[in-house]
């Protein structure tokens, strides 16, 4: 019901979802038309045989919304490596905080909604305000050159000291305890 709100605040819109198969496109454009979405407004991107050329398809997008409960996980990282914002619904479990945790690490906690109507309504709000929408994606892409996310140097050498640190845990005879590592 979210996209469909989403869709409706939003003129022009559309949604574009993997083609799946054909009883999936089948149930999902009925289930919009029941809430009032017609079938033009769904776009269903089909299969590709070159990674690339799926990759490259994600730069057309304006938005992702990430979906809930259980949390885009690699797309959403494709996303954002194409410079496409994501708005994601934090949740409870490990699944549905994915999407935070991504936004979080590269600097965009503004986009991680706390509730199903705020997410409605940012993802509203940006989709009829070009400007912002332009501002969010400068600094996504500005914050992927400074921001952990998509440091993989960084990330080693993190990984190495949290090694190192229960190593020092097993070799001291030390209680097992949670280990923070900072820059």
């Amino acid at each position: 019901a979210s996209f469909a709100k989403i869709l409706l605040n939003t003129p022009n819109s559309v949604l574009w979802v993997s083609e799946n198969n054909a009883s999936f496109k089948k149930n999902l454009l009925a289930e919009f038309a029941k809430l009032g979405v017609p079938a033009s407004r769904i776009i269903f991107a089909g299969l590709v045989d070159a990674l690339e050329d799926h990759l490259a398809r994600y730069r057309l997008a304006d938005l992702f919304l990430d979906t809930s409960p259980y949390n885009a996980h690699t797309t959403a990282l494709d996303s954002l490596k194409a410079g496409v914002p994501i708005i994601s619904l934090a949740g409870k479990s490990f699944a549905s905080r994915v999407g935070a945790s991504l936004l979080t690490a590269i600097g965009l906690p503004e986009l991680i909604a706390q509730s199903e109507e705020a997410f409605v309504e940012l993802a509203s709000k940006l989709g009829q305000n070009s400007e912002a929408l332009k501002m969010l994606k400068e600094k996504l892409i500005a914050n992927y050159q400074i921001m952990p996310l998509f440091d993989s140097k960084l990330f080693c050498k993190h990984l190495e000291a949290a090694y190192q640190e229960m190593y020092r845990h097993y070799t001291n005879d030390l209680p097992p305890s949670d280990i923070y590592i900072s820059k």
